[in-house]
């Protein structure tokens, strides 16, 4: 995928949800994997020709796993001008050693965007962009039908009342597989995930499941897409 294609996908969906302001300041959750180095290099193109300006600050949030190298991270944003706060945390610590989650994906989630969020406002940033993709909608989506029993799954744009702060995710039209190509074509560095409970969680097994079904019915996570997006969901409704 070429960068003119990535940016057209971004600024479709900043565009169909109104998701910067003018004089906006967005803080991208840079984890280092290949969603989040496409996301902060898109907002960083968009900033030529969007319709408004707006800034933009880069945050890492370690999760406190010693094997984890930033300085990959630390080059790009010098490289594109962009800002690097590095948050330290022990979020590792309080999942794997202390609470011993059984399914830890949704309190490390849980406790890194408060992190992300806090060290947002403090940078001065009113919105949070964060690299969700449209495998990531769809995926959601079956994660909550299969295992909670409800249709549900993230919006483009929602609101953290108790933050006082608006979550973007401008790459959701973006499929997986063009992010994975964008980074090959131009030869991105990015940052393994040092994760024990990478890939052997209930998403990766939805993802197989999506797989499985694609290679039955034609044209099935469009479908799919077009089907969520069409939902009665109100954070699906455009703005």
């Amino acid at each position: 995928m070429t960068v003119q294609k990535l940016l057209s996908y971004a600024r479709r969906a900043a565009e169909d949800y109104n998701m910067i302001a003018p004089g906006d300041k967005i803080a991208v959750g840079l984890s280092g994997g290949k969603d989040s180095v496409a996301l902060l290099h898109a907002l960083s193109e968009m900033r030529r020709f969007y319709p408004v300006e707006y800034e933009l600050a880069a945050i890492t949030v370690s999760l406190g796993f010693k094997d984890f190298d930033a300085s990959p991270l630390q080059k790009l944003c010098d490289s594109l001008k962009i800002e690097l706060s590095f948050v330290k945390t022990d979020i590792a610590e309080i999942v794997f050693e202390r609470r011993n989650e059984s399914n830890p994906c949704s309190l490390c989630s849980r406790m890194r965007k408060g992190a992300l969020a806090n060290e947002a406002l403090r940078l001065g940033c009113g919105r949070v962009a964060l690299g969700h993709n449209k495998d990531d909608v769809i995926q959601t989506f079956f994660l909550s039908m299969l295992y909670e029993g409800r249709l549900h799954t993230f919006s483009p744009v929602s609101y953290l009342d108790k933050k006082n702060i608006r979550v973007i995710r401008p790459l959701v039209y973006v499929p997986e597989k063009d992010i994975v190509s964008f980074i090959k074509k131009y030869g991105f560095e990015t940052v393994r995930n040092p994760c024990p409970a990478d890939g052997g969680t209930k998403r990766a097994e939805i993802k197989e499941f999506i797989k499985e079904q694609s290679r039955r019915f034609d044209d099935f996570e469009n479908k799919i897409f077009g089907q969520i997006a069409r939902l009665p969901l109100k954070d699906w409704e455009r703005k």
